[in-house]
């Protein structure tokens, strides 16, 4: 035969496993979006494509607005833009709760968990529904004030509409990219080159992170473009770009199936080797060490290659810190299952994200907690829907010696399931953002949790009377350290009295967009002059802060290091030199919508305090 045929056959090859990466594999950034839409529209046989905006948000992390209200919230992403294409910040747009670096340099920050992929920098999430489950050609974000923060978006085979559950629920990432800085705050449609995926889809995740971003991102809507026939590629493609066929870009690596990950957790027949080579000359804790920085999937794959190797992946003492948010759309029963003879000894663990739509049950995480939770010392379950009363009754039981229990975002609790967390008598953090806990569970709580050093409530509509609550935590909290109590609707200056003088180890303290108090009463000026160590104060949109609040802080809050007067229109440039000048640790100030501090006050104070980050959001 000539030589000519084999060198076809393999020329053929290459050519298919090239058209087949292109089809399932998402080029990463905006670039060379030409392309992207010549891909899309060689699609056979001809599709008619559909465009749609979410009908619906189904989920989220966290959001800046009130639970009670449209401004600031992601239910303003469902629907047709209300803003776009101007730019700036309006109320009627969808903001996370955070922007930048400033919450992880405050008192309450929490400590990361090691072993986090480099892939994965997601820090919060929403979910959108649509009308049409459609195979996605397009995703069109529209962000009208400092865009940037998106850094993934997938796909997800269930149908949100639909009266039968799916057997299983597969995720499938479309587009990720590491976190970019955007070069100012204007408004853009962004339109990532996404891959094609095998199933129709009509539920959508945003996932975000805005580590860079000098501001809050706001996003106005989401436009999903997409065929009813699943595509196929045409024949007649351009010349493949070499830069397409990335090693990295693997499906094992970036799936989202749960088999993959479930089948790495179990047992495997593994060879028998007459010798570890140079493995058996190192001393058992240094090859702990060398194995401490790998990834979860990487030491369950290498548990796979000999039995040395196995009995050092899966020694306990390897998942003492363990986070499982990475893999929240691999985890499921079987995966907590796989991992429970490893995580005997486990003291923090990071389930958050994880176990909705039916992953995990509520037997799946007790059975879970029976035999792992003696040593947990702290616990992160945000956005767990599966959540219930049984959940944190067996939480209390299992968990002896829990310092720290995270249930942000956990709205599926029932208001009555709180009162067993006065169980835990040596919690020292609790994070009860945008729950539905009441004020009786909560007053239990605080009688019995005097170890509490931080503590959020931030959103937590259904507490009736925050006085009681604050003049609580004044008799049994006297070690609080951080309170965030962001969008309370009724504390007044007799609360904050009662607060500041059993509290006087505070060091951060949210009171945004709490309207019930007000400079007059004299109660910013007691907060000053009894709080000493504040480092974080927030005092978002209170109209009513004035250069005396100020000044009193300048006077006796020297180690002030964050402060935000957003919306105040009774400061003047000179309190503010005052504060600059008194607190020389001061970093972030927030004069956004400060009727005195125009650009000009700004561009003045940062020549002459340029260690200072100072915030003036503007309106077009």
């Amino acid at each position: 035969m000539s030589p000519v045929f084999p060198m076809l056959t393999v020329l053929s090859m290459f050519y298919y496993m090239c058209l087949r990466r292109r089809a399932r594999t998402a080029t990463r950034g905006e670039m060379n979006s030409r392309r992207a839409i010549e891909s899309n529209t060689r699609a056979l046989p001809i599709n008619v494509e559909i465009v749609q905006y979410a009908k619906e948000v189904l989920d989220f992390s966290s959001h800046y607005g009130s639970e009670n209200s449209m401004s600031y919230t992601m239910w303003n992403l469902a629907g047709i833009p209300n803003v776009y294409p101007s730019s700036g910040d309006f109320t009627q747009t969808a903001v996370f709760r955070t922007y930048g670096t400033w919450w992880d340099r405050c008192p309450s920050a929490r400590l990361p968990f090691k072993r986090t992929p480099s892939t994965f920098c997601s820090q919060d999430y929403v979910e959108l529904a649509f009308e049409e489950p459609v195979y996605p050609t397009a995703v069109h974000i529209l962000e009208t004030y400092h865009p940037g923060a998106v850094v993934r978006i997938l796909a997800c085979s269930a149908n949100p509409y639909s009266q039968n559950p799916p057997a299983e629920v597969r995720w499938e990432i479309l587009w990720s990219e590491a976190p970019t800085k955007v070069n100012g705050p204007q408004a853009r449609q962004f339109t990532p080159c996404i891959k094609q995926i095998n199933f129709p889809t009509n539920l959508i995740r945003l996932e975000v992170n805005s580590s860079l971003l000098d501001y809050y991102t706001e996003l106005d809507a989401v436009v999903l473009h997409g065929v009813k026939e699943r595509p196929v590629l045409s024949l007649k493609t351009s010349m493949i770009d070499m830069n397409d066929i990335d090693e990295d870009e693997d499906e094992e690596k970036y799936g989202c199936g749960m088999d993959t990950l479930n089948k790495q957790f179990s047992i495997v027949t593994l060879r028998e080797w007459p010798t570890n080579g140079y493995f058996d000359k190192l001393p058992y804790e240094l090859i702990q060490l060398i194995l401490s920085h790998l990834t979860v999937p990487d030491l369950c794959r290498l548990a796979q290659t000999c039995k040395l190797l196995y009995q050092h992946c899966c020694d306990p003492l390897q998942y003492i810190h363990l986070s499982l948010q990475p893999y929240w759309a691999r985890i499921n029963d079987t995966s907590l299952e796989y991992l429970q003879s490893r995580c005997t000894l486990i003291q923090w663990l990071n389930l958050s994200w994880t176990g909705n739509r039916g992953a995990i049950s509520v037997s799946g995480f007790s059975r879970f907690l029976k035999v792992c939770g003696s040593e947990l010392v702290r616990l992160e379950l945000s956005c767990g829907h599966f959540l219930n009363e049984t959940c944190l009754e067996v939480i209390t039981e299992m968990c002896p010696n829990l310092q720290e229990l995270n249930l942000s975002s956990c709205d599926k609790i029932p208001p009555q399931a709180f009162n067993h967390i006065a169980k835990v008598r040596s919690l020292k953090r609790l994070i009860l953002y945008r729950t539905k806990v009441e004020q009786t569970a909560l007053l239990s709580i605080l009688n019995f949790c005097s170890e509490l050093q931080h503590l959020s409530l931030g959103s937590c509509v259904m507490i009736e009377d925050y006085d009681l609550i604050a003049s609580m935590m004044g008799a049994k909290c006297k070690k609080l350290r951080s309170l965030d109590l962001w969008r309370c609707k009724n504390i007044t200056e007799s609360g904050i009295a009662e607060l500041a003088s059993g509290c006087q180890l505070l060091e951060e303290l949210d009171l945004g967009w709490c309207p019930t108090l007000q400079s007059s009463t004299g109660c910013f000026m007691n907060l000053a002059r009894k709080l000493p160590n504040l480092q974080k104060l927030f005092l978002t949109a209170n109209r009513s802060v004035c250069d005396t609040d100020i000044e009193e802080l300048a006077a006796n809050c020297t180690h002030l290091r964050q402060l935000d007067i957003l919306g105040t229109r009774m400061v003047s440039p000179a309190s503010l030199r005052k504060l600059l000048e008194s607190c020389k640790d001061l970093s972030l100030l927030d004069v956004s919508f400060c009727s005195q501090i125009d650009n000009r006050v700004v561009l003045e104070l940062n020549a002459n305090f340029p260690n200072v980050f100072i915030k003036k959001s503007f309106t077009q």
